[in-house]
């Protein structure tokens, strides 16, 4: 798959090189000068997130030894890359959310933090969380597991805590808060959301509640207590409206803006 994706890449980086001259250095720079996806991420993204103190060559360096030494992680970003492509309207090509998307540059940040963290090296992880935090206006501790196949749209303001467990194939949109209440007690501290979850603009999940697989959360919608699987909920606190079969196709990532949040 990721030699595929690769080859899909360049192809449209050229194509767009052409359509667009005075981009094709850009293109070159950070798509075809490159031997393959793990070398093109960890390039981008370590010129993201560089700064004086800490350059973005050292940076690209702990990005290829993360991807070097972890299988799954080179999967995850593959997987979050077709999610666009395939859930999102607006990416007809792969290098969109690749060169453009912040939601995609965050996770891919957070998930080279989150191996640091696991190997102990915290406060490499918290220089990551806190210029993704300040760069890309994404807050995720680096400590939250988070599936493949995620795909956050916008991204602005989404907050994702640090017990936090993301499923595979769950997407959302901007301003989603997945955070704790203040009450509750115990390791698990923040919310688990099951694989094929949607998680609509302003939602915010609060405390260690449970998701089920393939819900729906409306707009602005305040979560507190367990969500069913296939369910829709909406509304502050949320309550059901809806319920969905499970064998139910899941919606590509424009139902998101269609789901009815108006008093039942």
């Amino acid at each position: 798959m990721q030699q595929a994706i690769w080859q899909s890449m360049c192809d449209e980086a050229r194509e767009a090189s052409v359509q667009q001259p005075l981009m094709a250095s850009f293109f070159h720079a950070n798509i075809l000068y490159h031997k393959g996806f793990t070398a093109a991420i960890s390039f981008y993204l370590a010129n993201k997130l560089g700064s004086k103190t800490v350059p973005a060559m050292q940076i690209q360096q702990v990005f290829h030894e993360a991807l070097q030494s972890d299988a799954k992680l080179v999967e995850s970003m593959l997987a979050d890359l077709v999610a666009y492509r395939e859930r999102d309207p607006v990416c007809d090509q792969y290098i969109i959310p690749f060169l453009y998307h912040k939601g995609f540059h965050a996770v891919q940040g957070y998930r080279i933090a989150h191996w640091l963290y696991q190997q102990g090296r915290r406060t490499l992880a918290a220089y990551f969380q806190s210029q993704i935090s300040a760069l890309l206006d994404m807050d995720i501790h680096p400590a939250a597991v988070l599936g493949g196949g995620l795909m956050v749209d916008h991204a602005t303001g989404v907050v994702i805590g640090e017990t936090t467990i993301i499923e595979e194939n769950v997407s959302m949109l901007h301003a989603v808060t997945l955070g704790g209440s203040g009450n509750e007690s115990g390791v698990q501290r923040h919310p688990t959301i099951r694989r094929g979850v949607l998680l609509s603009a302003g939602s915010k999940i609060l405390g260690p509640v449970d998701v089920g697989e393939g819900a729906k959360i409306g707009a602005g919608s305040i979560v507190l207590e367990d969500v069913p699987a296939h369910a829709t909920v909406v509304g502050v606190p949320a309550r059901i409206v809806a319920r969905a079969s499970a064998s139910s196709p899941q919606p590509s990532f424009d139902m998101d803006h269609r789901v009815d949040v108006s008093t039942p």
